[in-house]
Order: C-alpha cells, then sequence, then structure tokens
C-alpha cells in the first residue's frame, strides 16, 4: 500500500460552492490533462491517487487546488476543485470549501505560496524514474519530512527561493512539486524534466 493519498492534516471543510472563473477552470484543467496523459498524475493499482495542480487566487494567499482522490479522473469538474481559504502551517490546519476536500498535498502548496509571493501556480507530481534521476540533484527536502506535515511545509518553504522551481521530495518517494509565476510555466518545468529520461 502507497503511503500517498490520505490527508494527514486537521481539515477544516466546508462544503460548499465557491467562486470559480471559466476562465482559471479551462487553464487549469489544459494543464493538468497534459501532466495526466503523460502519467504524472493519475491513480496506482491500489486504488490512490496523486499529483494535483493548484493556482493562487490574485494577491491573496488563497488558492484552488484539484481536490482529494481525484487522480485517477482524466478530465475535472468545477465540483472536483478546492478553494483554500486559509491555513496554519504551524497548527498543521487547511482551511477549504468546494464539494471536494482540498488535495492531501495542499499544505506544501500553501508553504510555496506564503514563502514566496511570485509564486503564482504549483504542481505535484509522481514518477519513479524522474525521482530517482533527480533526487539530491536538485533541490530536495529531507527524507524524514513526510508529504502533508509541518515538517515537509517547512522544508518546502526553506527551499522555495533557492531552488530554480523544481523541489524533490526526498520523503514522499516519486513526489515531486515544481511551481512558476504562470501554471504554464510549472507544468513546463516538469514536463522538460520528464524530456531528459
Amino acid at each position: 500500500m502507497h503511503n500517498e493519498g490520505y490527508i494527514k492534516f486537521d481539515l477544516q471543510w466546508e462544503k460548499a460552492n465557491f467562486i470559480f472563473p471559466d476562465k482559471l477552470f479551462l487553464e487549469m484543467n489544459l494543464f493538468r490533462k497534459r501532466l495526466f496523459d503523460l502519467g504524472l498524475i493519475g491513480m496506482y493499482s491500489d486504488g490512490i491517487g496523486f499529483g494535483n495542480v493548484s493556482i493562487r487566487i490574485g494577491d491573496t494567499n488563497l488558492f484552488i487546488i484539484s481536490g482529494s482522490a481525484t487522480g485517477s479522473i482524466p478530465n475535472l469538474s468545477k465540483e472536483n476543485y478546492s478553494l483554500v481559504t486559509g491555513f496554519d502551517i504551524d497548527k498543521n490546519t487547511i482551511y477549504c470549501q468546494g464539494n471536494t476536500a482540498a488535495s492531501s498535498e495542499s499544505m506544501s502548496h500553501a508553504a510555496l505560496y506564503k514563502s514566496n509571493q511570485k509564486i503564482n501556480a504549483v504542481v505535484h507530481v509522481h514518477h519513479k524514474k524522474l525521482w530517482e534521476k533527480y533526487l539530491n540533484n536538485l533541490p530536495t527536502t529531507p527524507k524524514n519530512a513526510e508529504y502533508g506535515t509541518t515538517e515537509m511545509a517547512n522544508e518546502i518553504k526553506k527551499l522555495a527561493n533557492a531552488s530554480e522551481g523544481v523541489i524533490i521530495m526526498g520523503g514522499h518517494e516519486e513526489g515531486i512539486v515544481s511551481f512558476g509565476t504562470t501554471l504554464e510555466e510549472a507544468t513546463n518545468r516538469i514536463i522538460k524534466l520528464y524530456n531528459t529520461l
């Protein structure tokens, strides 16, 4: 069983609709589908989904993220996304709104948005060969920092300004995070690495 897909933080989820502009929705689905088609977002044979995308809302720390347990869905609906309305990294708490709970990786996304105002989009993917190739060759979080925890979030914050937009998650096998000023930039950074295999 993969140690993936399970929400480890305190999730304060309000099951309700939120304003999700069509333009933003189409953009998120476009780039998510590119990653899905490459197998960078998907589902393991044991039924656990992996991978997600998010976009910051304006100049706030709010962000829209693909929801928990949506990795197996090729094209998401608006109901498959969640709006993160607040977070407290020290208390390991995420506040969200939507018809689907925020991804189990929301804390890592939150850490990046909080640490660098120039980051407007984050992508989290899984790929064993890619992870093995770049482990400790690109900025890498310590092995003892697990996904979805305060420890991982704090390690990601340390690397948010020191990396070239890609972080290898040392304590989250196969996990890689990329980020940028746009979702296109964050997506292309991962695809560029993927094309080196």
